[in-house]
């Protein structure tokens, strides 16, 4: 009889370090750090080739941000992933009531099944070893042992917790004695030359009966209040959504503190699968240096970068030719609306950075000055006091919701492909080079006939030019 498993994606992560390239309206796990697609679509696709061997793989189950849902659904439509359900956390509550959220689907119709979970932003370089150790863990959960995968550290790291471990004879996994947090430089390398140490990824490996017998044991309010906002969710055919208002009571806390650290000594028996398997968890601009390819002095460069006289620096640019002369250990990121220059060593501290430009409200804190939406994306080109100029992108078959503003006027011009215009009772379709006039306070719809993008140009202008000015009257996406 073969092992029933269900691999969940935690993808409600916000990637702060990675400023200002990862934002909270378009994280760290939905953008090509490493390869050639995004840490998520890899995290997906990372689990294909774990059916066989007595072990049959469920298409996976995400959990992410309902802000994030549609980037979700496109980028696993891009590598051919139908996820069992995405299920839409309304709020952020850390990991511990994710993975609950998780169980309690993958336990409905009165299935048990092995949860394979994973973070979604994450990178492993030889995945023919992430599989056989994953499918290590899995034979050893499908037990009723809660397994981890842990990593073989090569060097006195002091970024992450460990896990001290203890041997079991006559078994694949390691027992775990204990959860250890972050250690000084000197205690790292203890840590290193001892042995039996090893870096906690977040990975968990557990069936999901025995997450929820752990989580009532040890955090009893956590699976209270997730049961009672599972209770009054509500689907669709793409998403699952907890009550949100019952969801807001939940306790905020991570899997570590609620369970896995309190479970070595417990009746539950914890085990550690060793994972050697080039793995990154990009947690910052010093871990991204360290997987990119690099020339003979160490410096990594992506995007229109020109680098001399430099050693161990990351330029990073995306939008315009970057170029650096005379820089050691340096990082340096370049996006259309902010640039970052950090000591690398220090790359953890740029979240300092992200907490003050959320304290000033400033929109660079959540959004690019390109932001993706479900029918596609906006770039807000140029703006002034009265005027605001987008180039907009509309995906075939896409259309906007249907709307009006208060306070500004617009004007759109067609670029390529063809348009869709509803203005007031009026619809008329628009081509290449062709223009139209919305006036304030009128109703109207743009819309991509056609098989190939549609792209404008829009001319805003009035006397209030921000994106809360929309009053929605239809909407295929379901936004208000």
């Amino acid at each position: 009889m073969s092992i029933s498993v269900q691999p969940v994606i935690m993808a409600g992560g916000s990637g702060t370090r990675l400023w200002p390239l990862s934002r909270a309206g378009f994280p760290k796990q939905f953008l090509v750090l490493a390869g050639n697609s995004t840490l998520f679509q890899q995290a997906a696709s990372r689990l294909r080739g774990l059916d066989g061997g007595g072990v049959a793989v469920a298409a996976p189950l995400i959990v992410g941000n309902e802000e994030h849902r549609f980037m979700v659904l496109d980028q696993l439509r891009e590598v051919q992933i139908e996820p069992a359900a995405v299920v839409l956390e309304p709020a952020g509550r850390n990991t511990a009531p994710a993975l609950t959220l998780a169980a309690l689907q993958a336990l409905e119709h009165g299935a048990d099944p092995v949860l394979a979970v994973i973070s979604s932003d994450q990178t492993v370089t030889d995945e023919a070893a992430f599989r056989a150790a994953l499918q290590r863990a899995v034979e050893v959960a499908a037990d009723g042992a809660i397994t981890i995968l842990g990593i073989t550290p090569d060097r006195p790291e002091t970024g992450y917790g460990y896990i001290r471990t203890e041997a079991a004879p006559g078994s694949a996994a390691l027992h775990v004695a204990q959860f250890v947090e972050k250690p000084d430089l000197e205690t790292a390398q203890r840590y290193l030359a001892a042995g039996g140490y090893f870096w906690n990824a977040g990975m968990f490996v557990l069936k999901a009966s025995v997450w929820m017998a752990a989580l009532e044991r040890f955090r009893p309010d956590i699976a209270a209040s997730c049961r009672t906002a599972w209770a009054a969710r509500s689907t669709d055919q793409r998403f699952v959504r907890p009550g949100k208002a019952e969801f807001a009571a939940v306790p905020s806390e991570s899997i570590d503190y609620a369970v896995m650290e309190k479970c070595p000594g417990s009746p539950f028996d914890i085990r550690m699968v060793a994972l050697d398997a080039g793995w990154n968890d990009l947690g910052a601009w010093e871990a991204v240096w360290q997987v990119a390819p690099k020339d003979a002095d160490g410096n990594a460069a992506v995007g229109d970068a020109i680098v001399k006289d430099s050693h161990n620096t990351l330029v990073h640019a995306t939008s315009r030719l970057v170029s650096v002369v005379g820089l050691t250990d340096v990082i340096v990121v370049e996006t259309p609306d902010a640039v970052l220059v950090a000591d690398r060593e220090r790359s953890q501290e740029v979240k300092q950075i992200v907490n003050q430009l959320g304290r000033e409200q400033r929109g660079e804190h959540a959004l690019h000055r390109k932001v993706h939406r479900p029918w596609g994306w906006y770039d807000s080109i140029d703006n002034g006091p009265r005027h605001q100029v987008k180039r907009i992108m509309v995906k075939p078959g896409a259309s906007l919701s249907l709307q009006m503003h208060h306070h500004r006027a617009e004007h759109w011009i067609v670029v390529s492909g063809t348009a869709e215009v509803t203005n007031g009772d009026k619809v008329i379709m628009l081509t290449e080079n062709q223009s139209t006039y919305i006036p304030l306070g009128q109703t109207h719809r743009l819309a991509n006939p056609g098989k190939v993008p549609l792209e404008i140009i829009e001319v805003q202008s009035g006397s209030y030019l921000g994106e809360d000015d929309i009053v929605r009257f239809e909407d295929t996406y379901g936004r208000k």
